[in-house]
């Protein structure tokens, strides 16, 4: 199974966590991740804790009125080079030295009132996020490696 996309090497891309729903996201160079989640994220401890995103999907939401950054779908990890058309739910992945995830959900309904929506007419989430709850845990860094366990 192929892991990378656009020849690059499968990595976290930004990291990116808020303490309350509806608050953007802030970007962080690196999380503790437990059984519910990561530490000081509002959706730890929910069944979909993490929210993964590829950084390649952006250039999708390409328009003159909009810039878009990592955390903006309010995703908490931004990958690159992870080619997210062979995850699906039961996907396992491998992040850093000791973090292990399951993927439980691919996509979420875009909520009332979207910007990127109202601006561009498209979301990417809908499609491209995928939700994950944690197998093991551990320290996750920006530029850490990303692996697709078969």
């Amino acid at each position: 199974m192929t892991t990378a996309s656009n020849n690059l090497t499968p990595s976290v891309h930004r990291l990116s966590i808020s303490a309350r729903k509806g608050e953007k996201k802030q970007n962080v160079e690196e999380v503790l991740i437990n059984s519910g989640g990561i530490e000081g994220d509002v959706h730890a401890g929910s069944y979909r804790a993490v929210s993964l995103l590829p950084f390649e999907s952006f250039q999708k939401l390409d328009h003159p009125d909009l810039t878009i950054h990592p955390g903006d779908f309010a995703e908490n990890i931004t990958t690159t080079g992870l080619d997210f058309g062979n995850l699906v739910i039961g996907s396992r992945i491998a992040l850093g030295k000791k973090v292990t995830l399951e993927v439980v959900q691919v996509g979420k309904k875009c909520h009332n009132g979207c910007i990127i929506r109202e601006t561009v007419g498209d979301c990417i989430m809908p499609r491209e996020g995928l939700f994950a709850k944690v197998l093991t845990g551990g320290e996750l860094k920006t530029g850490d490696s990303i692996k697709i366990i078969e």
